[in-house]
């Protein structure tokens, strides 16, 4: 059984799909410069050799990354069968996904996150357990091509989980997601994971990649679990996107820059 589960994997690995994938760095020029830094940040992240492999990039080979297709409804069918289950689980149990603002919201993220000791069978942070979470100071964004947005599934009015995206260019990576333990069986992190998805098409229409952390270094229950939401391992060709130094910050746009 060992050798079957290294024998899938080496496939997997093998047929990985290569894309390339834009940052869209030069429109982040005319956003708030947090913004300029998060991306760089991140394409540098994902350029890095890996200590062990010097000759692999850090985030070039098993990105966990669902190609999204034209609109929501295809996404949906392509989702495995258990993933759309899970969903109307979450719909029958009154259960709904909305953007937040992190802030008003700490004492429900505390809940959330002292909720069990251990995750996937991790100890969770020291942090996490103490009972304190801080506030962000992350500013607004005026783009639709940069963000850093949070999002809540509630049920009853009661915050049951909760997750931060990074959206840069044309590509969206969950950084944060976490549950309630004691709201299990709601199916809060599919409905999660769903509903950000959702929000793709509505808000950042030039997203195309949406991605989950890493592939082949999760457990295989992880693994399952993301290949279930369409997160498979691609190769990936990082684009920073061109800088065009005449445009500068001057402060929030009266309107949404697009």
């Amino acid at each position: 059984m060992l050798l079957s589960r290294y024998r899938r994997l080496l496939a997997e690995f093998v047929r990985m799909p290569r894309v390339r994938v834009d940052l869209m760095l030069d429109r982040a020029a005319a956003n708030d410069p947090f913004f300029d830094r998060v991306v760089r940040d991140y394409y540098r992240q994902a350029m890095a050799r890996r200590p062990l492999f010097p000759l692999v990039r850090r985030k070039s080979h098993g990105v966990a990354l669902c190609q999204l297709p034209e609109t929501f409804d295809r996404y949906y069918a392509r989702l495995d069968g258990s993933a759309r289950r899970n969903h109307r689980k979450a719909l029958r149990e009154g259960c709904d996904v909305t953007r937040i603002r992190f802030n008003d919201h700490l004492d429900a993220v505390r809940d959330v996150r002292m909720s069990t000791n251990l995750r996937q069978g991790r100890p969770m942070p020291a942090h996490y357990l103490s009972g304190i979470v801080l506030p962000i100071c992350d500013p607004t964004s005026h783009s639709r091509h940069h963000d850093f947005p949070y999002f809540g599934v509630f049920a009853d009015g009661t915050l049951i989980g909760y997750a931060a995206c990074l959206v840069a260019g044309e590509y969206c990576h969950i950084e944060h997601i976490l549950g309630h333990a004691g709201h299990l069986g709601t199916s809060a992190v599919p409905m999660l994971i769903i509903g950000m998805a959702e929000e793709l098409y509505r808000s950042y229409p030039q997203v195309k990649y949406y991605a989950y952390g890493t592939y082949f270094g999760g457990t295989e229950t992880m693994r399952r679990f993301k290949r279930k939401f369409g997160f498979v391992p691609h190769r990936v060709n990082w684009q920073l996107g061109e800088r065009r130094p005449e445009r500068r910050w001057t402060g929030p746009p009266s309107a949404v820059q697009v």
